[in-house]
């Protein structure tokens, strides 16, 4: 350890070679000429200024084009990809050609000599580091160019704003639609897979049947009289609207006030998505009346209204109401009395 000590020594203590190969530094023109000087400046302060002209561009067109079902498009091609990638793109590009254009033109760009030094730097040496780190600050002329300097802070300031601009995505403009389904009294509770009808007495003691509202299918659309949702709308509707059938032995069923009613002969109906972050959910335990989230385990009894036993979620599940109609098949009461899915929609 002592001769690596004292070979570090010996190497900070030798001198640089007096010319190592490097060619004449020359003096460029900006460094000689103060309306070169004032020209860079203005044209890499112009740079930062187009850049905060595309990304308020990038903003409106993000609202401007309309997108789904029948989008704007420029050509053949969607107007709001098109727009938005070319504008946050030439901005990207416009923050990068005015850095390098000050680089170039107005930071000084003499060569430095730095020593190689041992692992441990020594109090000296981080002196140093610090002499050199506010050497930099001073060589790179931001604190006596402020054209340049704010303007570049005003671009990567607005820059900021094309990732928070599209967290508009995550969710819907109109919160309140969080708060209902499609679900209406009278609908009936059919089957996922076929949209198959359902009468109590299909149901056995200990099943589950995953189920959706009627209007999701073609003969329940008509029998409803109302139109189908489709494309984006049928998927958002059916995010919501899932729910599970479960047949147990009613004197197991311990109804919350105001809730006698919501079964039909020990069947129940619940959401299929989970309080917690919306997984959609049908582990069922036949014996314990559990309902098990495959995520993260929020498990769920069924047979007191749904009530969270164990895990992370913050609310029992949701549960449909239901009723037989006259025809003898299930049908809901009407929508759920509370918000589906993820706890914190029920914020505020």
């Amino acid at each position: 350890m002592t001769d690596q000590h004292e070979l570090a020594r010996v190497e900070r203590e030798i001198e640089p070679f007096p010319d190592p190969g490097l060619p004449d530094h020359e003096r460029r023109p900006t460094d000689a000429d103060e309306h070169a000087e004032k020209r860079a400046e203005r044209q890499g302060a112009g740079l930062f200024g187009l850049s905060t002209l595309f990304m308020i561009l990038f903003i409106v067109s993000y609202f401007a084009f309309k997108v789904g079902d029948d989008p704007s498009t420029i050509g053949n091609v969607g107007a709001s990809n098109l727009a938005l990638g070319v504008t946050f793109g030439l901005a990207l590009l416009c923050i990068g050609v005015g850095a390098i254009q000050w680089a170039r033109k107005l930071m000084a760009d003499q060569e430095i000599i730095e020593y190689r030094h041992p692992s441990g730097s020594s109090d000296e040496d981080k002196e140093e580091t610090l002499a050199d780190l506010k050497t930099g600050v001073e060589e790179s002329g931001i604190g006596r160019r402020p054209l340049i300097r704010n303007s570049l802070l005003g671009a990567v300031g607005v820059l900021g704003l094309g990732a928070i601009i599209p967290l508009w995505d995550l969710g819907p403009n109109d919160i309140s639609v969080l708060y209902h389904t499609v679900w209406k009294k009278g609908m009936r509770v059919v089957q996922d897979v076929d949209g198959a009808n359902i009468k109590p007495e299909d149901m056995e003691i200990g099943q589950l049947v995953n189920c959706e509202p009627e209007l999701f299918f073609e003969d329940g659309a008509k029998r409803l009289g109302e139109q189908q949702p489709e494309g984006v709308e049928l998927n958002t509707e059916k995010a919501k609207a899932a729910v599970i059938l479960v047949r147990m032995q009613p004197d197991d069923i311990t109804p919350s006030k105001g809730r006698a009613d919501w079964g039909v002969d020990g069947i129940l109906c619940y959401s299929k998505i989970c309080t917690h972050v919306g997984c959609p959910i049908s582990l069922w335990e036949q014996q314990t009346h559990n309902l098990l989230c495959p995520c993260h385990q929020s498990t769920f009894d069924l047979a007191d209204n749904g009530k969270v036993v164990f895990g992370p979620a913050a609310r029992a599940l949701p549960q449909l109401p239901l009723m037989v109609d006259d025809e003898g098949y299930l049908a809901a009461q009407s929508d759920f009395t509370e918000p589906v899915g993820p706890s914190f929609w029920e914020r505020g």
